[in-house]
């Protein structure tokens, strides 16, 4: 199954968390101080929200597989969207190990396909590349 993943950067952890628990009608599948993430099968999708310092509102977009092979067929699309490919690998981001790739848009959003195959403490490895200013430690 594959999910639309969604992030924003927020404000308030607190504050969104209240407003997004009533618009889900659920709460956050993870919860950190500068973090929290809804994983739902109705509708298919991973909504995430962190804390930010600068712009608010969305960071990026997504798409997160269940499999190694599910994460190739997104790959292989990618791959026929002719943008500029950039391969992370694996990863610690959002308090998840991952691997992913990300691609922009002809708008310039940023897209990553990932396939999440562990939890992690930290939010983010420190990296010279990184999805945005929330994961990458001051």
């Amino acid at each position: 199954m594959k999910r639309l993943h969604v992030n924003l950067a927020v404000s308030s952890i607190e504050e969104s968390v209240q407003f997004y628990n009533a618009m889900f009608n659920a709460e956050p599948t993870v919860l950190k101080p500068d973090y929290a993430k809804w994983i739902s099968d109705n509708p298919s999708m991973n909504f995430s929200i962190s804390l930010s310092k600068s712009e608010l509102g969305l960071k990026h977009l997504g798409i997160q597989v269940e499999s190694e092979q599910e994460l190739q067929e997104v790959y292989s699309n990618i791959e026929r969207a002719e943008g500029t490919i950039r391969e992370e690998g694996d990863t610690v981001c959002c308090y998840a190990q991952s691997t992913k790739s990300w691609i922009k848009d002809p708008q310039g959003v940023e897209w990553e396909a990932f396939f999440t195959y562990g939890e992690s403490e930290v939010n983010k490895v420190a990296s010279e590349e990184c999805c945005d200013d929330t994961c990458c430690p001051s």
